[in-house]
């Protein structure tokens, strides 16, 4: 009797063990499957998420057409990334050929500085000899500074590739954010089970939450990224500033990675001072510091905006995500730090229950 008392607990137990290293063992199994289409399957929901209010308004001027709004969605968002990726691609393969047979001939056509470059601070006599050296006979100056060169190009070739593979993810991307949105309704509801088991009567609200944080940092850090990436490539080629397209390319990677997009403008406004009259030069500066604190009167109007969580968390956790994850943690990062914010909020308010209350002192 006592025999069997005892062993009904450890075999409980045991029982409970294997089962949990059995959905342990599933999970990670699971986990291990789905390792390469993680980054692929987090994309494709940011993109579904951003965009669903958008594609409603798509179908709705369809007349509800859900499969055409579907595939017209598709095409575009395939356009919109294999359109400029094999641009942008081309022109560099272009130019590295182009550059391949200067180098072999001898002959590349460099425009002397102007003397103003000596006026540059710091900086001014050295890039005024190296350019000089680099005008008069290209070849000469790439053999003497082979070593610095060298680094620079492969480093060139690789970002290249990597261009093109992040390219072909982001078409896979969209094509499971088109699946994604053809199930929005059922991937909704299921959405809505888990909140409920994660966070009870408030899933709802952090449904919300999540969607609506995903969307402003979508806006008011890639839409914002677009427009000064976009207005500062117009000033340059507008004066002639050579390569605008790849210095606007750089430019909007600088804006995305939150860092200030006068890190790219001022030597392209200096450029422009030492080849261009002051007249046009002064003009660019003022269109270029213009574009480059553009993002402080265009961030606290588009970031946070329909969130119910400040403007500083939203920014916070998207550059503090970025660090930490990559271009993803911008979305990731403000989600999880909304979500943090909201908990500490309802902890701060929560009241105390009646029968938690301290007994008043007698008196």
């Amino acid at each position: 009797m006592n025999q069997s008392n005892t062993s009904s607990p450890v075999r409980t137990a045991i029982d409970i063990t294997i089962n949990l290293l059995l959905i342990f063992v599933i999970l990670y199994w699971c986990l291990k499957i789905l390792s390469p289409f993680i980054g692929v399957l987090i994309w494709a929901a940011i993109i579904s998420i951003a965009l669903y209010a958008p594609f409603q308004r798509l179908q709705a001027a369809l007349g509800g057409k859900k499969k055409l709004a579907l595939a017209l969605f598709t095409v575009i968002g395939l356009a919109l990334v294999i359109v400029p990726s094999w641009l942008f691609i081309g022109s560099i393969v272009e130019s590295g050929q182009g550059i391949a047979t200067a180098v072999e001939t001898g002959e590349f056509d460099i425009r002397p500085p102007n003397e103003k470059v000596k006026d540059w601070p710091l900086v001014g006599n050295k890039v005024y000899a190296q350019w000089s050296a680099a005008a008069a006979n290209f070849k000469d100056w790439l053999e003497n500074n082979t070593e610095i060169i060298k680094p620079v190009v492969s480093g060139l070739l690789s970002k290249v590739a990597g261009i093109g593979i992040g390219a072909l993810q982001f078409i896979i991307s969209i094509l499971i954010a088109a699946a994604f949105l053809a199930s929005a309704e059922t991937i909704g509801r299921g959405m809505s089970l888990l909140f409920t088991r994660l966070v009870g009567e408030k899933a709802d609200d952090f449904l919300k939450l999540s969607t609506a944080t995903v969307t402003s940092v979508a806006v008011g850090v890639l839409g914002i990224s677009l427009i000064q990436s976009f207005l500062g490539g117009v000033g340059m080629l507008v004066v002639g500033v050579p390569a605008a397209g790849l210095l606007t390319l750089i430019m909007l990677i600088v804006c995305i990675a939150q860092l200030p997009p006068w890190l790219v403008m001022f030597p392209i406004i200096a450029y422009v001072f030492s080849v261009e009259s002051t007249t046009t030069a002064s003009v660019f500066a003022v269109w270029g510091i213009a574009v480059s604190f553009l993002d402080m009167v265009l961030k606290p109007i588009l970031l946070g905006r329909g969130v119910d969580a400040p403007m500083l968390v939203i920014l916070l956790g998207a550059i503090g995500g970025l660090i930490v994850a990559g271009f993803v943690g911008l979305f990731i990062g403000a989600v999880v730090l909304a979500f943090g914010y909201k908990l500490l909020e309802a902890w701060l308010v929560m009241h105390d229950e009646p029968g938690d209350e301290a007994a008043p002192d007698d008196a």
